[in-house]
């Protein structure tokens, strides 16, 4: 048996879902720009789908929390777009911004910049934000509210224009600490607005992946597509800032509990020493957190007291592990070793014979157990499993990886470890960044022309293991790594 107060729930962002009939789109963002660029789909950068044929949760947002409450699901991360609250720019609403040779290591947003930000603010959209997060705490659930999911507006952030004329000719995003200021006045815009309807804050999902795939695998379709590890650096310093000055302003407004989100892989060296493997997972797993937990991390020039303990609760998003090998030509000195983790063949089987995603990332449950232990006995501080699922349009895998991943969570429970709930990515199929609409994460399948949703067979699964607040017996045969 789970925990009686364990939560069940699924992730969503905004860019992914919100999109997909009239009246839904939101064009002010760098990564609309970005997905829109002709010269990134003709070199394949990017897929050439767009979001605004999307799902239209924005929209048909009532009948997806009907699917959702059907369910069982008691908890939602939701998300909000920024530059769809601000379209137009905030850099001339003041505020008291406090540096020193570290870094910004304080932002004050008072009660007359909130005024101003109102009267900047798209109203029509924070409105509807209220309607559509109304619409699920009505239903007697809680709410993870996330304030960014890697959409940055416009007017702070132009990738193309960036990758023409260079960071110091465009409007640079995170690379300048002006975004710090900029996402600190839109967290306590949103606080203020909206606070009274959240449980749990979020400040980020996975800022990790901002900075790696955006300027050091380019080839990812991350924007902006710069190679340039000093920018990289300058950018998760920029991201750990922006999430202590919003913890602080978001804290002060509303007094709940503020936390991150992290992109997590169970890494496995099998030809390194164990000097070596601490050393990768150092710097790979827990540099982030580090950052914001101890004030320590290798992209800071020294240890930040300002940075420490700027978190409460700390979110996990794992889809499979990670096997390295030594690569001393490399500036990581490691690289990913083929048919395992995330670099298998699609839809085939690893080396070690586990079944693999539309995506090619290798189904391994074991890896949620470790990872899970392993951060609470780094941070102890409570843990969520904010994003677990897998490509799967055949429906394929889908029982059998949620099965699994619940049986080692528990796992993790049975042994201590503090994990407050499992959210599944996602409940609907939805727009995969760069690669568009052919990976498919819902428990929901997404007609884009009709919009109609059709349950998939693996949503029966998952709604009898939430009534029941344990995996029934009649499923344990689908476990892997027992």
């Amino acid at each position: 048996m789970f925990p009686k107060e364990f939560m069940y729930g699924f992730s969503m962002s905004s860019f992914q879902y919100e999109m997909g009939l009239p009246g839904s789109e939101s064009p002010w963002s760098d990564w609309w720009k970005w997905v829109h660029d002709l010269e990134n789909i003709s070199v394949g950068l990017v897929s050439g789908d767009l979001p605004e044929n999307g799902p239209g949760y924005w929209v048909l947002y009532r009948e997806d929390h009907d699917l959702a409450d059907w369910i069982g699901f008691d908890t939602a991360r939701l998300c909000i777009d920024w530059s769809r609250v601000f379209p137009r720019s905030t850099e001339a609403v003041r505020v008291d911004v406090e540096v020193d040779d570290s870094g910004i290591v304080g932002v004050s947003v008072d009660d007359r910049a909130l005024e101003e930000l109102d009267r900047l603010a798209n109203r029509g959209a924070i409105e509807h934000y209220r309607r559509i997060l109304g619409d699920w705490k009505s239903r007697g659930k809680k709410l993870i509210l996330n304030l960014y999911h890697w959409t940055t507006p416009l007017w702070l952030h132009d990738p193309v224009v960036v990758r023409v004329e260079g960071f110091k000719h465009a409007p640079a995003g995170w690379v300048s600490d002006k975004a710090v200021v900029e996402f600190v006045k839109y967290a306590a815009y949103i606080a203020w607005k909206l606070g009274d309807l959240v449980d749990l804050w979020c400040t980020m999902n996975e800022p990790t992946v901002v900075y790696k795939k955006g300027y050091i695998y380019v080839k990812s379709g991350f924007p902006p597509g710069v190679l340039s590890f000093s920018a990289a650096y300058t950018v998760a310093r920029h991201l750990a800032e922006a999430h202590a000055r919003a913890y602080d302003v978001v804290k002060e407004i509303t007094g709940k509990p503020v936390g991150i989100i992290h992109a997590s892989a169970y890494i496995e060296c099998p030809k390194c020493s164990r000097e070596y493997l601490e050393e990768v997972v150092e710097r790979e797993c827990y540099s982030f957190i580090d950052s914001i937990h101890y004030g320590r991390a290798f992209f800071l020039e020294r240890h930040r007291r300002d940075l420490e303990k700027k978190i409460d609760w700390l979110g996990l998003n794992y889809y499979s592990r990670l096997v390295v090998e030594p690569e001393p030509r490399y500036l990581t000195k490691w690289r990913g070793v083929e048919d395992y983790g995330f670099f298998c063949r699609r839809g085939g089987f690893s080396r070690d014979g586990y079944p693999c995603s539309d995506f090619g990332w290798e189904i391994y449950p074991r890896g949620i157990y470790y990872l899970l232990k392993k951060f609470w006995n780094r941070y102890k501080i409570p843990l969520i499993v904010t994003e677990n699922g897998l490509a799967d349009s055949y429906d394929r895998y889908r029982s059998m990886f949620i099965v699994s991943h619940l049986y080692h969570i528990h796992r993790a429970l049975m042994d201590g470890v503090d994990v407050r709930g499992y959210l599944h990515w996602s409940l609907l199929d939805n727009y995969e960044w760069a690669k568009g609409y052919k990976m498919r994460f819902g428990l929901i399948h997404v007609d884009y022309k009709t919009k109609k949703r059709y349950i998939r067979p693996s949503t029966l699964v998952f709604k009898e293991i939430v009534e029941k607040h344990e995996i029934p017996e009649k499923y344990q045969h689908m476990i892997i790594d027992s």
